[in-house]
């Protein structure tokens, strides 16, 4: 089973899932990062819904890169869009996972507005509630 490890404000969350046992709610491409997050209950911003039409889902990837599915030209031209683009960004709604592998979701994304209300200026919802606390 393919381990997802999710970096979040630097703190890590993994997940775990079978392949071909998720039950895909059309969040990107089946298996994508967005549609494990989704179906796993991690936090993953996705203003179009997946569908390669913005970079708000962004991640970098840090380890595993070699598990995933080749890039596809239209998430390569969606991407050049993206905030604080590295060498090892993808999208997460267009990135299949075929394996063990680590993303870091950047600070910001081109969404100022998030799908729950918030404004992403910075911190996720979860460092937001801590420093509600």
């Amino acid at each position: 089973m393919p381990k997802v490890t999710f970096i979040i404000d630097g703190e890590p969350t993994t997940v775990e899932f079978e392949h071909g046992k998720l039950e895909y709610s059309h969040h990107g491409k089946p298996e994508s990062f967005l549609d494990v997050a989704m179906s796993l209950g991690v936090s993953l911003e996705h203003a179009c819904g997946g569908s390669c039409a913005c970079t708000t889902c962004h991640v970098i990837i840090r380890e595993g890169a070699q598990n995933l599915s080749e890039m596809e030209d239209d998430e390569a031209d969606r991407l050049d869009t993206a905030w604080d683009l590295t060498p090892h960004s993808r999208l997460g709604c267009q990135a299949v996972i075929k394996g063990d592998v680590v993303c870091e979701l950047p600070m910001y994304t081109r969404n100022y507005v998030q799908e729950g209300g918030g404004i992403q200026l910075g911190k996720s919802d979860r460092k937001k509630a801590e420093v509600a606390r």
